[in-house]
């Protein structure tokens, strides 16, 4: 969803650079953050950005409901809300959120299996990327097994130094 948002940033900041207009010079990540990251020192400038009906803030608007769906207490209550979410994006003149949209309904199914089964893919993910590092680190490493060894290291809690 995230670049979504900054996919109609994008456009919208082409469209009006046209015109002679900066509004948009370096608000790219600010449209990245949740709202509740918003760093202090840009919160006055995000607000009136918001304000300004902006494509890329209803954009925003967008991706920070789809993060409430997590909230929902149930599968049923879940399904509601993805629902209503679903026309706002669809609805929305803008062609990166329906994108995503439709993406989003195509697994659907497996995004409300949360609701019952509420476990994340998180941790592997996590651990992966370690070992990814570890990978990069590892092209001076003269056998896999030295390379096995620092994945013990670094993902294993060992207390001892690779060979």
């Amino acid at each position: 969803m995230a670049e979504a948002v900054d996919t109609v940033r994008k456009e919208e900041h082409q469209l009006l650079k046209r015109k002679g207009d900066e509004t948009l010079k370096g608000t790219k990540y600010l449209w990245l953050y949740g709202e509740e990251n918003i760093p202090l020192r840009r919160k006055e400038e995000f607000k009136r950005l918001k304000s300004l009906d902006l494509q890329v803030g209803r954009a925003w608007a967008i991706k920070e409901s789809l993060r409430r769906l997590w909230e929902c207490p149930s599968r049923e209550q879940a399904t509601q809300y993805w629902r209503r979410w679903f026309w706002w994006a669809t609805h929305s003149r803008l062609e990166p959120v329906k994108k995503v949209a439709y993406l989003i309904k195509r697994h659907l199914h497996n995004v409300l299996t949360y609701f019952t089964h509420p476990i994340t893919n998180a941790v592997s993910e996590g651990l992966n990327s370690k070992i990814q590092t570890i990978k990069k680190m590892a092209y001076g490493f003269p056998n896999p097994e030295h390379f096995k060894t620092a994945i013990f290291f670094h993902c294993g809690g060992l207390d001892i130094y690779p060979c």
